[in-house]
């Protein structure tokens, strides 16, 4: 019997510990996501005309892309991170790489109120062969190549989605004006977010998911998630939060029923800590 509580008892410092974690995460992505979007939102607004239609929003985006001024260049690929913007939109090397050079626009768009998403192009080997971008524009998710910086349209001129590119006829009246494209960049097969990578769970969690919920990737933006660390911090916190809370309210209802008692909660042992320290009258009672 002690020694099923002395477990409890540490199982329940862990869950604490946890919790305190989960919060100290939560404050400072909330800083850190603040100060991102702040960065981009004064970014965006130096490159992207206030009035300007969401199609001309896209437009100054790709063209500041090609032909903004000089970046800074001097550091290797492997010394900045293609997740943090202000990586990704002052460094020359980056805006040359398909999965960077989606990241800036995609986070650019973001601070001018733009939806837009990154897009996988997977290769029969079902590895990813190249990088783009959708963006909502006028109920439909058309495609943009940050990294060629073209929105991807056919000989009439109109904006085409990830299924018309599919169409290799469609594709190659899309593609043949632009100079270097690799015709391999097809879009037979797609995906927003590449689950494989997860180690040791990833490719079954895919199927898992794909069998359960098939339209899982469409029913929630993972874009931010994947191509924000600052979000991503956030997003982790809050995560932990609801593990921490929900473990912490299993093992006390158990230990409930198994020996009668139930541990002080952590904002209790919080506030009586508090109160000690402060020297509340309440407390002492």
């Amino acid at each position: 019997m002690m020694k099923g509580r002395s477990l409890f008892h540490v199982l329940g410092y862990a869950v604490n510990i946890a919790l305190i974690g989960s919060i100290l995460l939560i404050v400072f992505g909330t800083m850190w996501e603040y100060s991102s979007r702040r960065y981009l939102k004064g970014f965006a607004d130096a490159v992207v005309p206030y009035s300007a239609s969401p199609e001309q929003k896209v437009q100054a985006i790709l063209d500041w892309m090609g032909r903004g001024p000089a970046r800074q260049g001097n550091p290797t690929q492997d010394e900045l991170t293609s997740r943090d913007p202000e990586d990704t939109l002052n460094y020359a090397i980056l805006l040359r790489v398909c999965g960077s050079a989606t990241n800036a626009f995609v986070n650019l768009g973001d601070g001018s109120h733009l939806q837009s998403r990154r897009l996988l192009l997977i290769d029969p080997s079902g590895t990813t062969n190249h990088v783009v971008a959708e963006v909502l524009l006028e109920g439909r998710w058309v495609v943009v190549d940050p990294s060629f910086h073209t929105i991807l349209r056919d000989k009439s001129g109109h904006l085409l989605t990830s299924k018309e590119l599919a169409d290799p006829t469609i594709f190659q009246q899309a593609t043949q004006n632009i100079p270097n494209y690799d015709s391999s960049y097809v879009y037979a097969r797609t995906t927003h977010l590449r689950l494989q990578r997860i180690p040791l769970i990833g490719g079954w969690l895919q199927r898992a998911l794909d069998f359960v919920f098939p339209n899982w990737e469409e029913a929630f933006d993972w874009t931010l998630l994947t191509e924000r660390e600052s979000f991503a911090v956030l997003a982790m916190g809050f995560v932990l939060l609801l593990v921490s809370l929900l473990s912490g309210h299993l093992l006390n209802v158990y230990e409930s029923k198994r020996f009668g008692t139930v541990s002080p909660r952590l904002w209790e042992q919080l506030k009586r800590a508090s109160a000690i320290l402060l020297d509340f009258p309440e407390a002492r009672k």
